[in-house]
């Protein structure tokens, strides 16, 4: 706990964990908030589903180019921008729906929306590498940042479907763009720990994803990403085959808290091994804490093997961020960090699609043994990274960003 404390105590920190801890909460309201709110007034969830994915996508696919413009020009400017294109997107989606609009007209403010949703906590994660220069420290950080995400993805489901079910459809949404405004503007005004902006000399010439050791890094966020979102669906798939459908949520949020206290207890300890080795080894604990999964066959055992199944995910995620901040020069960090959020959202979006097909095919098992398959690739890509994932030799920036033979 002391480590933890230590951490809010640095001088801006306790200020800028906070607007981002509120500001983050959108990002698991958003997708699910689009889906009620055109299922609610359209009556179709094929709309509605279609409608999430043209927003989900386009927010995955320009991430790492706000964090990019991030880098670049300062938080500030782009956190103030990107804010006021964003509710001016959300704001139109409202407005196409409540008025019964035609069914195109609800995918160019959709992908507007989402395309100009910052990665807040990748800016958040950047700040920490401004404030502190203790990398053991740097580590607690990300363990505290994985936390809040898990409180996050606990918070924000619950939320927007009081919202958008308990008051009227639209009020997810706005209940949505209401928290990011807060939590952004609030953001943009905390100057103190603001990364610096370096001048365009000492800035990587080349995009962060093909710096020294990022791709191999980036697949293995792609696959852990896959497994958890074919995880989600074959949790919720088994739930219905035993009859239990409506106590899905429940068992998705123990696996949320499984990987919370985790995290949690991860940043307490002072690992005394290199972090390439650590991320080789949270891995492989993934891989293992979800294989008990393909062999469970009641509703009573799976209560206690979903809390088991998450213990892997946060140290997987925590000790990523740390081999980010160590590949990656600090001028660029809030751009590494958005590359790999978005091959993570990326690969649980394909992990819904894929887990679908294969719940329909044979059921959860086949859907988990897939789960531990995608574990057994990310722990290879970490295991055949090796040396690439640890810091090159001190350069300068634009050598240091040099593209991987």
């Amino acid at each position: 706990m002391r480590s933890y404390r230590d951490l809010v105590k640095v001088p801006g920190a306790a200020a800028f964990v906070a607007a981002g801890f509120i500001g983050r909460i959108p990002m698991s309201m958003r997708t699910l908030g689009c889906l009620l709110m055109v299922e609610a007034l359209t009556g179709s969830y094929t709309l509605g589903g279609a409608v999430a994915g043209a927003f989900g996508l386009s927010n995955a696919f320009t991430a790492p180019f706000l964090a990019r413009l991030a880098d670049r020009r300062g938080q500030r400017p782009v956190i103030l921008w990107s804010t006021l294109i964003h509710t001016c997107g959300i704001l139109g989606l409202v407005l196409v729906a409540e008025s019964a609009m035609p069914s195109w007209t609800f995918f160019p403010v959709a992908i507007l929306a989402g395309a100009s949703a910052l990665p807040l906590g990748s800016l958040v994660r950047a700040r920490w590498n401004a404030v502190l220069d203790d990398g053991k420290r740097m580590q607690t950080a990300y363990a505290l940042e994985a936390v809040l995400d898990d409180v996050v993805y606990i918070v924000g489901p619950l939320l927007v479907v009081w919202l958008a079910v308990d008051l009227f459809p639209s009020a997810g949404l706005i209940g949505a763009i209401t928290l990011t405004v807060g939590g952004s503007l609030v953001m943009a005004t905390l100057r103190r720990s603001e990364p610096t902006i370096h001048p365009d000399a000492d800035r990587p010439r080349i995009g962060v994803i093909r710096m020294r050791g990022m791709p191999l890094l980036t697949l293995g966020y792609l696959a852990t990403g896959t497994l958890l979102g074919t995880a989600d669906v074959a949790v919720l798939n088994f739930a219905d085959k035993h009859g239990e459908s409506g106590m899905a949520g429940l068992l998705l949020a123990l696996m949320i808290v499984g990987s919370m206290v985790a995290g949690f207890a991860f940043g307490l300890v002072n690992w005394k091994i290199p972090v390439v080795r650590q991320l080789l080894a949270t891995n492989v604990l993934l891989c293992l804490t979800m294989a008990p999964l393909v062999f469970v066959d009641s509703m009573a055992a799976m209560y206690g093997f979903v809390i088991l199944s998450g213990v892997g995910i946060s140290p997987v995620l925590i000790t990523g961020s740390s081999v980010v901040g160590s590949i990656v020069p600090r001028q660029a960090l809030a751009e590494g960090f958005a590359v790999v959020g978005s091959a993570l959202t990326l690969g649980m979006s394909a992990g819904n699609a894929i887990a679908g097909t294969l719940a329909d095919m044979g059921g959860s098992r086949l859907a988990f043994t897939f789960v531990v398959g995608f574990g057994a690739l990310a722990t290879a890509t970490t295991a055949v990274g090796g040396r690439s994932f640890t810091p090159a030799p001190e350069e300068p920036a634009s050598i240091t960003a040099t593209v991987m033979e």
